[in-house]
């Protein structure tokens, strides 16, 4: 059934409504299907878990692989991971039938798996730890389904990274290593946005993964390719598209797709079939994404700190805040010290209020720093 608006904000639906990754995308099959893991690195919001989905969508992949995804990004310890890993091969395993499913329950004598019905009256199960099970006893059984799979398998792993962040992290970092090392009819995706930190998980020489998998950035999706793209969807509806709207939306959110898509999603709504798209639509697209975010920006903003307002708007004046632990910077931007502004940093980061790259800071919900900049920023310049 084709889509009301092609401009797809949540998820993926399809390769119709899929831009480029061509590259990707084979190199990801190739990769895999030849027995090498993969380390999957990106910015946030640019396309990576949809990535993933187009790559199970494959046909070499689909056919040929149990496919299992992992969110670990929500997980705040190992026991929790484990249940999320144990949620992501039930789901993984129901379009195979009741059967497929029982013969995982039954080798996971310490998980707790009960299926019901969401809504929609659709079958959803729920996954859970035993009474006093110890996560590793699971977490050893997992992979020894998977072991013993006459499927072979891929699981990618979102956010991996996040491991690190559990209590006793250099210890699971290490376990992990051990049992994927021992899964040669398995081979893994480690998806993760800190592109610093799982980076160095697989290139430093003292950390258990190192050398393990092939890495493989993902950039932005280039200009010219996402203007073929956004004027065959505008086509295929019989509209028409501008090209210098892309121009505009791609410099303004810096090439980052879930914000050019959700600009896009606005401006095909408000283009009638047989007409034109114009770059005068593009801010008040814009002007209605801040003006719906206005209520939840206004009480996040509010929740914050004194110290953490200050450092935000401070990135949010510069856009992409260089040097912020510098003199200069802190100077420039009238803050307390540098350890202030150490602390501070960290705390906007474990909040995802800000994200970095390499050694620049930009506010990570672009459409919040907009807000920011017309709703605090307007009037305290």
């Amino acid at each position: 059934m084709k889509r009301k608006n092609p401009f797809v904000i949540n998820g993926y639906d399809g390769p119709e409504y899929f831009c480029d990754r061509e590259y990707e995308t084979q190199r990801l099959v190739d990769l895999l299907t030849n027995g090498n893991n993969v380390v999957l690195t990106s910015q946030r919001r640019v396309g990576k878990t949809d990535l993933i989905s187009h790559l199970f969508a494959q046909k070499e992949i689909s056919e040929d692989y149990l496919t299992i995804y992992v969110d670990a990004y929500p997980t705040r310890n190992l026991s929790e991971f484990i249940i999320a890993f144990g949620k992501a091969v039930t789901d993984a395993l129901m379009p195979r039938g009741k059967a497929a499913i029982d013969k995982f329950v039954m080798m996971l004598s310490s998980l707790r798996a009960e299926l019901s019905l969401d809504f929609q009256g659709l079958p959803v199960w729920s996954v859970g730890l035993g009474p006093g099970v110890k996560p590793e006893i699971t977490l050893d059984e997992i992979f020894k389904y998977l072991n013993s799979s006459k499927i072979p398998c891929i699981v990618a792993i979102d956010e991996f990274q996040q491991i690190t962040n559990y209590p006793d992290g250099d210890r699971i970092e290490a376990l992990m290593r051990s049992y994927v090392q021992r899964s040669p009819d398995t081979q893994f995706i480690f998806a993760g946005s800190n592109r610093h930190l799982i980076t160095e998980m697989f290139t430093s020489g003292a950390r258990p993964f190192f050398q393990s998998a092939t890495l493989l950035g993902l950039p932005l999706i280039p200009k010219e390719k996402y203007l073929t793209f956004c004027t065959q969807l505008f086509e295929s509806y019989g509209k028409h598209l501008a090209p210098e709207v892309i121009d505009t939306v791609y410099e303004r959110f810096r090439g980052i797709t879930l914000y050019m898509h959700k600009v896009l999603n606005e401006i095909f709504i408000t283009t009638s079939k047989g007409e034109t798209a114009q770059l005068g639509e593009v801010d008040q697209a814009i002007e209605k994404l801040i003006r719906d975010g206005h209520e939840g920006y206004s009480t996040l903003y509010n929740q914050l700190s004194e110290r953490q307002r200050e450092l935000l708007l401070a990135i949010a004046r510069d856009g992409e805040a260089k040097e912020i632990n510098s003199a200069a910077f802190i100077r420039r931007h009238k803050l307390t010290s540098q350890s202030a502004v150490a602390s501070t940093t960290k705390l906007l980061l474990e909040k995802d209020l800000i994200t970095r790259d390499g050694n620049t800071y930009t506010i990570y919900d672009q459409i919040f720093g907009l807000w920011l900049r017309r709703s605090i920023l307007s009037l305290n310049p």
